[in-house]
């Protein structure tokens, strides 16, 4: 994959480089991650979303590489094999994973990634890129109002939302793996809590390049 074009200049005086942030947003349906994810990428220039790899066939209103990068089974399973993927599982039959270059070259070029995955995705994540990893779940702020954005949507039958109603007890039992929570009470407000938590972890010391050199030539090498 070709690097992204860098309209936000980064070369100011003073700049240390950074490694981006790996942002997870995990939710049951319907209580906001999506929503979340949309508003961070619009309002936070030097973020871009994970494009996955997948095995089910392209929609009529998908583009190639901005919803999905469409491949074959075989081409699937050889990634898996060669280790392509930082995170992979099968949903309804098809296959889908996060390419590993992708995100790695995202991350070396000062770009923090969201992922609107779930629970088992995040998981993964925690294995294979725990060091980039930050991970924030989203509750609704109550089950009656899950309920209510479901039946809003008007996107599935009344049996789907109670199947998605039975599975999101379940989904939420894994809150305690996060190390940030969202209760989305309005959009706007978690949007401006998730920017908050994604600033503050741009800012942690380990994610610096060249960190102490550079703090050497502010202090004359006696830090």
């Amino acid at each position: 994959m070709s690097s992204p074009a860098k309209t936000e200049s980064n070369n100011k005086p003073g700049h240390l480089a950074r490694r981006g942030v790996l942002f997870v947003l995990s939710s049951p349906s319907g209580a906001g991650k999506t929503s979340i994810a949309r508003r961070l990428l619009e309002v936070e220039p030097r973020t871009r979303m994970s494009v996955s790899v997948t095995t089910r066939p392209k929609r009529p209103d998908e583009l190639e590489g901005r919803d999905y990068r469409f491949v074959s089974q075989a081409k699937f399973d050889q990634m898996v094999e060669q280790s392509g993927f930082l995170e992979h599982a099968e949903v309804f039959g098809h296959c889908y994973g996060t390419p590993r270059d992708q995100v790695e070259e995202l991350l070396a070029d000062e770009y923090d990634v969201i992922f609107d995955i779930d629970w088992q995705g995040a998981q993964q994540l925690a294995q294979s890129a725990a060091r980039d990893l930050v991970r924030v779940f989203v509750l609704p702020p109550s089950l009656d109002e899950l309920e209510s954005r479901l039946k809003r949507r008007a996107q599935d039958s009344d049996d789907v939302v109670a199947a998605r109603m039975a599975k999101a007890v379940d989904e939420m039992s894994h809150y305690g793996e996060y190390d940030h929570v969202l209760i989305n009470w309005a959009l706007d407000d978690s949007v401006t809590a998730a920017r908050a938590i994604l600033n503050a972890e741009r800012t942690r010391r380990e994610r610096y390049v060249g960190l102490d050199p550079f703090v050497h030539s502010l202090t004359g090498g006696k830090s």
